[in-house]
């Protein structure tokens, strides 16, 4: 893992930029397309096949709408003939041992497990081919003609591992036309420094912390030391994701590409609806504008605006993970959103702001503790330990331990994910060259975003903790 990272950062991307940026206009896009593949082989070759065929299937579908004489039924049959493809290429690799799992279990069978690895970025790119043929149904693009052009969108390196979902139709004039300017190269180099360093220097140290936590016996863990480590885990996920999100958004810079925002300082949300307004916007985007509304959205009433949003939740709690506890997580999100809709909301609006913070917090907290564990029992047993239902004392000394060696780097995680830490990083980051001052702090900027380089690629050198949170997604 550590030799792969510094084979990326030293090896394949500065020789994919200067093919690129020697290679013709024309030329530019094969250049990723090509890349893109060399990439997804680097995790696991066989799998190029898989993404050949979804891509040239899509990709096929599209040609088959753009035909005029084709009237409204042929073209919702290969709308749903695509979306069954996808999704059963989709369904089998991500799902198939867990529906074997759970028959087996049910009826006492001994049905064999497939045992087969899940592809790398699968449900990513699956979610963004679908969107191509859902965009052109619509009419809100066009049919995709170069088949090269197509591979690079469905197959783009950037981003393909874990997000963020690209809509095609936010991307379709980019993908014909794009330019790369110093600015622009120079914006995508600070964005991806800032998002190695979230990631290595970040989540993977409060990682340890959670690890070191989430290992021990839930039965035996105090309350505080529980609660410490659910907020790790909390602080992990957050800067894991935001980390490769803000290192995709930055490549796609230095490559022309601009791809959407994918989170927005969640942890300052000041009710679960704001919390999934700013967190995973591009997941959030595309269940609302492929599931919600299709389904009806707020449109026709509220019993079924709030069916719909438990349906969108339980289908986003799936697309996580091929386990039970997702599932439930995606319903206890749903659950708590629509009687936000219904009357939550409301109530909160009466509240002082830091009542607000606190109960989303505390929500968001009881989230992450079904996301965190796959077996359903260690998450009774966790939540136990929370709230002192395993006959643990609140605190002892290892729970002092673990504050204290931990509390500058906690201090740091909750600066940067506010909005405070945020704005004083872009402000170390930028300056008006006009003045001495500006001057000044633009090369302040660069100084930190050089040292925070040098530091995370020691911290990758060194560390034998990495972990990716997001590959199982």
């Amino acid at each position: 893992m550590v030799f792969s990272s510094l084979l990326f950062l030293f090896v394949f991307l500065p020789a994919v930029w200067l093919l690129y940026w020697l290679s013709p206009r024309r030329g530019k896009n094969l250049i990723l397309f090509l890349a893109s593949l060399v990439f997804y082989a680097w995790g696991e070759p066989v799998y190029i096949i898989l993404m050949l065929i979804s891509t040239v299937t899509d990709y096929s579908f599209g040609l088959l709408l753009s035909k005029p004489e084709w009237g409204p039924k042929r073209r919702k049959a290969i709308v749903v003939a695509s979306v069954i493809v996808n999704l059963a290429l989709l369904s089998y690799f991500k799902y198939a041992d867990f529906a074997i799992r759970n028959v087996n279990a049910l009826i006492g069978t001994d049905i064999p497990l497939t045992e087969l690895a899940l592809p790398i970025g699968i449900s990513f790119y699956t979610f963004q081919s679908m969107s191509y043929i859902i965009d052109v149904y619509r009419g809100t693009a066009k049919a995709q003609r170069n088949w090269i052009d197509f591979g690079t969108f469905v197959a783009l390196f950037p981003q393909l591992v874990a997000g963020p979902i690209v809509q095609y139709n936010t991307i379709a004039e980019q993908l014909r036309e794009r330019r790369v300017t110093i600015e622009l190269f120079a914006e995508g180099v600070k964005r991806f420094i800032i998002g190695l360093a979230k990631k290595v220097l970040l989540a993977n140290n409060i990682g340890l912390l959670w690890h070191a936590i989430a290992d021990m016996d839930a039965g035996t863990l105090p309350v505080l030391t529980a609660w410490l480590g659910i907020i790790a885990f909390a602080f992990q996920i957050y800067f894991d994701f935001s980390g490769y999100s803000d290192m995709a958004i930055g490549l796609g810079l230095m490559f022309g590409f601009r791809f959407n925002e994918n989170f927005n300082k969640p942890y300052t949300a000041q009710s679960i609806t704001d919390f999934w307004r700013r967190w995973h916007i591009s997941l959030g985007n595309w269940f609302r504008d492929y599931v919600y509304i299709p389904l009806g959205g707020n449109r026709k009433g509220l019993p079924r605006q709030l069916r719909n949003i438990l349906i969108v939740w339980v289908l986003t709690g799936i697309w996580h993970g091929a386990a039970w506890n997702f599932m439930l997580w995606g319903l206890y999100f749903g659950v708590i959103l629509a009687f936000e809709k219904w009357v939550g909301l409301r109530l909160l609006a009466e509240a002082p702001r830091w009542i607000r913070h606190l109960y989303a917090s505390l929500l968001i907290l009881l989230g992450w503790v079904l996301f965190a564990f796959d077996e359903l029992p260690k998450v009774g047993a966790y939540l136990k330990a929370m709230f002192g239902l395993n006959g643990q004392a609140v605190w002892n000394e290892e729970t002092v331990y673990f504050a204290y060696t931990n509390a500058i780097l906690l201090l740091i995680l909750v600066l940067a994910s506010m909005a405070w830490g945020r704005k004083a990083a872009k402000e170390a980051a930028a300056g008006n060259t006009g003045s001495v001052a500006g001057s000044l702090r633009l090369l302040a900027g660069s100084v930190w975003l050089m040292l925070l380089f040098l530091l995370s690629v020691s911290y990758l050198v060194d560390a034998t903790f990495n972990p990716f949170l997001y590959f199982r997604f």
